[in-house]
């Protein structure tokens, strides 16, 4: 078995979980009362306003932001016909790029049919379920009978995506003139078809368009092989091979088999010449090949490990997000042309360095290399699917009218700053190469028990719960939870006598005799999971739920000390507010920083911040702007910034300044030019007053998002929740130990 065939079987049955998508609740469910308002009876009010205003279903349930994924399997990814059945692994995988992508939600339908008529049949029953109909992998030419016939049924939009998908991304970097090239296609399925359509809609001349399949040319009054979509291509030529139809092109459209086209056939191209090779996962030429042959090419192909891939990915998710958010009732020409246009115009823009980063490149810039956007690229969503709304309106078939400008910052909060931090943090906490045992002090309480199961369940560390074994069993089975976690009662525990030897020897200068160690072992779970760190049995410790803050830092500071011979530690907050990334600190520890206090807090948040993929903008914050208000504590902050700038050269920091001078650009370039920090994203509080009142105030008051406190400093991965976390906080929480631990 190849490395690739077991990684991709292994992948798709992952943690025990099969396939790759799953359904949750987008509405809170933890009450009674949340029951009668989700089923009986509360449920009976949206069905009433449905009843009497149908276009009320995509303001009281999921169904403008869902899209059916429809697929007989006869035409799957180039491996032929397969059935309904074996189409799932790539219409769950469509499912998930439409969620990542465009936050679409997605049901997949496999259907045991090669029936068109029956298919038809069995979509419009359904339709009201949908906001959209995405038809995949559905053979040539059952597939446009069946497209034809649905638009003309459905009030929803309805999209062959292996038709207009390819067609709408290859049509994106045609460059020349487009009303004089010559293009010619190899294939003649779907694909091959629809990007005919589209070059057509775009400006090319029917006429220059030669199209061959296994026949060779499609010409007037061929009768072998044809019908009525062929036909619609069959030119006046004496062309009868690809050979003749690739003599003088401008444009090369491959969607048929791997190495059909030969580097004799490509010398023979016009000057410049456009070579688009989709076939997957082979091309009709391979890259190195066609630049050989001809070094002037500009060459595409369907594969990620070449320059300009041409992946679908670039189009229906985002085709949809603009269609659905209009409430489109079709998806028609002009917003395939516009989705075209705004790919083509995008890929002349700068690229950001996330794209960079994400690609391991120091640079993208337009030209034969880079004539296409890639696929992950945030911008795309807010070009393409803003673009295909516009369509919408212009062309009449939206319901919805929207302000462009307003929705492209919809977007832009859609795309989710929060949540993709939330990502990074798990995505880390799971790439650390053995798994980390992650030890939970309150182990007898529902959400720990709820959260141990996640991180358990979702690969992000090894849960281990202290506690009672049978009250923690009994609450497994209460929760319906399946899972087998690792439980550690200290009064059954094989190893407490070493665990208070160890314990004294750390503590019998500090008053505690042998006695109140083994004591302190049993009744104080925060000093028994920070020791099970310390002995080696645990890689991280989490607590803090039901204790005050002091309960559990002090024992772990008694056992861990800090990883500053000064003792330091710091606690910081991600705030995420809107599509922008903050940490604030000091806000848990230290109560009256010193300035010394103030440098070490800013170069532990700053490092901690590029562990988070960010790049450290550095305020120290004050009631004064650069010495505007002289007073014994603004000085105290100055200084901490001349000593940071002496420390950490590298570090881009500047104060001291307001907390508005910080976060509003515009204040700084008008009134403030010489600061070296605009845009801050690091924000250090001259006290812990100050950042305690102030990421509360965001947390409850300004809508924002709160990942923290995450302990910085510590000589040990120990971190403290808060009275009243979520499931959600404590495992973001976990995975912040997990990575931590990791990283030592």
């Amino acid at each position: 078995m190849s490395s690739l065939r077991r990684d991709a079987l292994e992948y798709h049955k992952l943690g025990g979980k099969p396939g790759k998508i799953s359904i949750l609740p987008t509405k809170p469910l933890d009450t009674q009362r949340d029951l009668a308002l989700a089923y009986s009876p509360g449920v009976a009010e949206p069905v009433l306003e449905i009843s009497k205003a149908p276009e009320k279903a995509f303001e009281y349930t999921s169904r403008g932001n869902l899209v059916a994924v429809v697929s007989n399997g006869t035409a799957i990814l180039g491996l032929g016909n397969h059935g309904g059945l074996a189409s799932k692994p790539v219409m769950e995988g469509k499912g998930v790029l439409f969620k990542k992508f465009a936050d679409i939600d997605v049901f997949d339908i496999e259907l045991d049919s090669e029936d068109p008529d029956e298919i038809i049949n069995v979509v419009r029953v359904m339709a009201p379920t949908f906001g959209g109909i995405n038809l995949e992998d559905i053979k040539a030419p059952e597939c446009f009978y069946i497209e034809e016939t649905l638009k003309g049924m459905l009030d929803i939009p309805v999209f062959h995506d292996d038709q207009h998908g390819t067609a709408i991304i290859s049509s994106a970097i045609v460059g020349k003139d487009i009303g004089e090239i010559r293009v010619a296609i190899s294939g003649a399925g779907a694909s091959a078809i629809s990007c005919a359509n589209m070059a057509v809609l775009l400006g090319v001349k029917r006429e220059n368009i030669r199209m061959a399949d296994s026949r060779g040319v499609i010409y007037a009054g061929r009768t072998e092989g044809m019908n009525k979509y062929k036909e619609n291509f069959a030119a006046e030529t004496d062309d009868r091979t690809l050979a003749d139809a690739v003599r003088g092109a401008d444009v090369f459209y491959g969607l048929s088999v791997a190495d059909i086209l030969t580097p004799e056939m490509v010398k023979t191209m016009a000057p410049d010449p456009l070579i688009f090779a989709m076939a997957n996962p082979d091309p009709e030429i391979k890259y190195e090949l066609a630049k050989e042959a001809r070094p002037d090419a500009i060459v595409a192909t369907g594969r990620s490990d070449y320059p300009n891939q041409i992946n679908n990915v670039l189009g229906f998710p985002f085709i949809f997000r603009g269609a659905l958010d209009v409430q489109a009732s079709a998806i028609n020409d002009e917003m395939k042309k516009a989705a075209t246009m705004a790919l083509a115009a995008l890929a002349k823009e700068d690229v950001p360095d996330s794209v960079l980063r994400a690609y391991g490149v120091e640079s993208l810039k337009f030209g034969r290399e880079y004539i296409i956007p890639k696929p992950l690229d945030p911008r795309v969503l807010l070009w393409e699917a803003p673009a295909v709304a516009g369509a919408a309106m212009e062309t009449g078939v939206a319901r919805q009218q929207v302000d462009l400008d307003a929705y492209r910052e919809e977007l832009a909060i859609r795309q989710g700053k929060g949540q993709q931090v939330r990502y990074f943090i798990m995505n880390q906490a799971k790439a650390v190469q053995s798994r980390q045992r992650l030890v939970f002090a309150e182990g007898e309480e529902s959400k720990i028990i709820r959260a141990a199961a996640q991180v358990q369940a979702e690969g992000i560390g090894l849960p281990i719960l202290i506690g009672n074994e049978d009250v923690i069993c009994q609450k497994i089975t209460d929760l319906g939870l399946d899972c087998d976690l690792e439980i550690v009662d200290p009064y059954h525990f094989a190893r407490l006598d070493p665990y208070a030897e160890k314990y004294h020897e750390l503590r019998q200068r500090k008053g505690v005799p042998m006695r109140e160690a083994r004591k302190s072992l049993l009744i104080d779970r925060n000093v028994f999971g920070a020791m099970m760190v310390k002995m080696g049995d645990a890689d991280a410790f989490v607590s803090g739920l039901t204790y005050e803050y002091p309960e559990v830092i002090r024992p772990a500071l008694q056992i861990h000390h800090t990883t500053d011979s000064a003792g330091r530690v710091t606690g910081v907050y991600i705030m995420i507010v809107g599509d922008k990334v903050y940490l604030f600190t000091d806000a848990t520890v230290i109560i009256d920083p010193s300035a010394e206090d103030l440098v070490e807090i800013a170069c532990l948040s700053a490092d901690f911040a590029v562990r988070l993929g960010l790049e450290p903008r550095v305020a120290m914050l004050s009631f004064s702007n650069f010495g505007s208000t002289p007073h014994a504590q603004s000085e105290k902050v100055r200084r901490a910034v001349e000593m940071i700038k002496a420390k950490r050269p590298d570090l881009a920091v500047d104060g001291e300044m307001q907390a508005d001078t910080a976060v509003v650009p515009e204040i700084v370039e008008q009134r403030y030019p010489f600061s070296k920090v605009k845009d801050a994203n690091v924000l250090v509080f001259p006290s812990l007053e100050a950042a305690n009142i102030a990421y509360k105030l965001l947390d409850r008051l300004g809508n924002a998002q709160r990942i923290g406190p995450i302990l910085l400093g510590m000589g040990a991965p120990v971190h403290v929740l808060q009275t009243g976390d979520e499931v959600r906080d404590i495992v973001n929480i976990a995975a912040v130990a997990v990575m931590d631990a990791g990283s030592r």
